[in-house]
């Protein structure tokens, strides 16, 4: 019973896998067996997939990420979602352009379904080969999600197009845009299910007394991915469709000229992804100040962060207020380097709440001082204050920091630090928070864990 969720997860990678392998090989079979139906359009869309993918920087797979060499429960937990975003806008929306495809130049296509499978697989494989070989290639699961949605996207199109139904039912005007429109959402559905999929399956901290996996909910990561969508998501399958439409126009080359919007985007958002990066280094960098200075334990900054924030995602954060979460828990203790003499092995949990809130309003000057947007200043400025005064993300990071400091106060007494949290739900803890922790800690079995990094 216990090891149910981990063989789910398990089962489901599997599946993912098997299927995106089947369509890819039945659809490459197929081509190959009857023929490339318009070569040269199929050529064109081919070139646009792969030379998108060989344009991807930054590594797809989170096992290529900065923090992949952490211990489990030091990485963040929301760092798939940082680095798993769509890596190949241009390839994408060209395949997906290719996927609606009816008509080029004022002719019709011949191409179905099972050759928009073939040269989507085989183009995002042509432009990825490099990048594996540099080994900072998509994973495995990118590629068979991708596979697997754009097939889902042909499968509903072109078979209705080339028998005629869809114009001959529809027309050309208003229903038929109306028609590309559902079928974009149901595609973004796809793709964003997918995706949650994926990140439900990945491996997160253990707990020492069983075997099972500490996952996130499926639903928190769904909902993520669902608000992502009106980003980059949008713009991808926006671009698509007027590819697909621009194309049955103007013929092929359309291509180039919509893409450049596309591509402008592409590489503003690289700027802000290198912004970001940056930052998120510079905050790195001031919750390790702590531990340097001797003022906290050895990962206490990023086990707190990386709890905070999967509690967070327990409670429904997303987005924006998860991000806001995860850095107020990584720079929660900078207050300390502001105390002539260190707190006892850094456990504020154990002062008085008049020094408590000291230290934080300290630590939220440290913090607005450093560049940090304001929301994440007002959390560290908050964590000491009573719970029904506080925003969540500070109720969450309280509750996650004095749990820390209980456990590390008497290593191996997860459950006694547990319990004392709950003596203190009256006035310091929110029960609901204490309640989503503790569902956090080990899901699927029946004993709060001991983390196998702490200490």
């Amino acid at each position: 019973m216990k090891r149910r969720p981990a063989r789910a997860a398990a089962g489901a990678t599997a599946a993912l896998y098997t299927a995106a392998v089947a369509l890819a090989g039945t659809a490459l079979v197929r081509t190959l067996w009857h023929g490339i139906e318009d070569p040269g359009i199929a050529l064109a869309f081919w070139v646009l997939i792969a030379a998108g993918e060989l344009a991807r920087r930054g590594p797809a797979d989170p096992a290529n990420a900065p923090w992949a060499q952490a211990p489990p429960a030091a990485r963040p937990l929301m760092s798939y979602g940082s680095w798993g975003r769509e890596p190949a806008p241009i390839g994408v929306a060209g395949a997906l352009g290719y996927a609606l495809l009816g008509e080029c130049a004022g002719r019709s296509t011949g191409h179905g379904a099972f050759q928009v499978v073939a040269v989507v697989a085989t183009g995002v494989l042509a432009g990825a080969a490099p990048h594996i070989a540099r080994g900072r290639g998509p994973a495995p699961d990118l590629i068979a999600r991708r596979v697997l949605t754009l097939g889902f996207t042909a499968v509903c199109f072109q078979p209705l197009y080339n028998a005629g139904a869809l114009v001959g039912s529809l027309g050309k005007g208003p229903a038929y845009a109306l028609y590309l429109l559902l079928l974009l959402v149901l595609t973004a559905l796809c793709d964003a299910v997918l995706a949650a999929l994926i990140q439900w399956t990945r491996a997160v901290p253990h707990c020492v007394r069983c075997t099972e996996a500490v996952r996130t909910p499926f639903g928190p990561l769904l909902r993520d991915e669902l608000r992502a969508f009106p980003g980059i998501g949008s713009a991808v399958c926006a671009t698509g469709a007027v590819m697909s439409l621009g194309a049955a126009v103007a013929g092929l080359w359309a291509l180039p000229v919509l893409c450049v919007p596309l591509l402008l985007a592409q590489v503003a958002f690289r700027r802000y992804a290198g912004a970001r990066a940056t930052y998120r280094q510079t905050i790195a960098s001031l919750a390790r100040a702590t531990e340097v200075a001797g003022y906290t334990p050895r990962g206490h900054a990023r086990r707190v962060a990386a709890l905070s924030t999967a509690v967070g995602r327990e409670m429904g954060l997303a987005g924006p207020d998860l991000a806001v979460l995860e850095h107020a828990a990584l720079m929660h203790d900078i207050g300390q380097l502001s105390l002539v003499d260190p707190v006892p092995e850094g456990a504020t949990a154990l002062l008085p709440e008049a020094e408590q809130r000291r230290i934080a309003l300290l630590g939220g000057a440290v913090v607005r001082q450093s560049g940090a947007p304001a929301a994440v200043a007002a959390v560290v400025e908050r964590q000491a204050d009573p719970y029904r005064e506080q925003p969540l993300a500070a109720r969450i990071v309280r509750a996650v920091n004095a749990y820390d400091d209980f456990d590390g106060a008497r290593p191996g007494d997860a459950l006694g630090a547990l319990e004392r949290l709950r003596l203190c739900t009256a006035h310091d803890y929110q029960p609901e928070v204490v309640d989503s922790l503790a569902r956090v800690l080990c899901r699927g079995c029946g004993s709060p864990p001991v983390w196998v990094t702490h200490g």
